[in-house]
């Protein structure tokens, strides 16, 4: 089993044994399974899927962040994470039309990669809640 630590800036989300750790970094999908080796990797904003003890499979919205794996010990940093019960799906479609328009408007004030990571978090936050 891999002993998986969560961490946000309000402090510890979660501490669970789990069989495998799906996640997306900078390089791509990735499962990480038991005894796999050593990795730090930065992460994307993804759906985080991880499988228990008991075979189930947990799903979460993770805004991105770092994880690190050695010697079954993973730990988790990331600035928001929210189970797939937990997500307000209204304020989630809200958050995407209001990166959307943003988008679209294309003013020269608007901070364009802020509005598509809002938009992709936004997105992500959806999924998660709908799969």
């Amino acid at each position: 089993m891999i002993s998986l630590k969560i961490v946000t800036p309000g402090g510890r989300y979660l501490e669970k044994k789990v069989k495998s750790i799906h996640l997306t970094s900078v390089e791509g999908e990735m499962t990480v399974l038991v005894n796999h080796m050593p990795i730090f990797a930065s992460i994307l904003p993804c759906e985080l899927v991880l499988v228990d003890e008991s075979d189930t499979r947990l799903k979460y919205a993770l805004s991105g962040g770092f994880f690190h794996l050695e010697k079954n010990e993973a730990m988790l940093l990331t600035d928001a994470i929210e189970g797939k019960g937990d997500i307000d799906i209204e304020r989630a479609k809200r958050a995407y039309r209001r990166a959307r328009d943003r988008i679209d408007k294309k003013d020269s004030a608007t901070n364009m990669k802020r509005a598509n990571l809002a938009l992709v978090r936004a997105m992500n936050r959806i999924h998660v809640h709908d799969d």
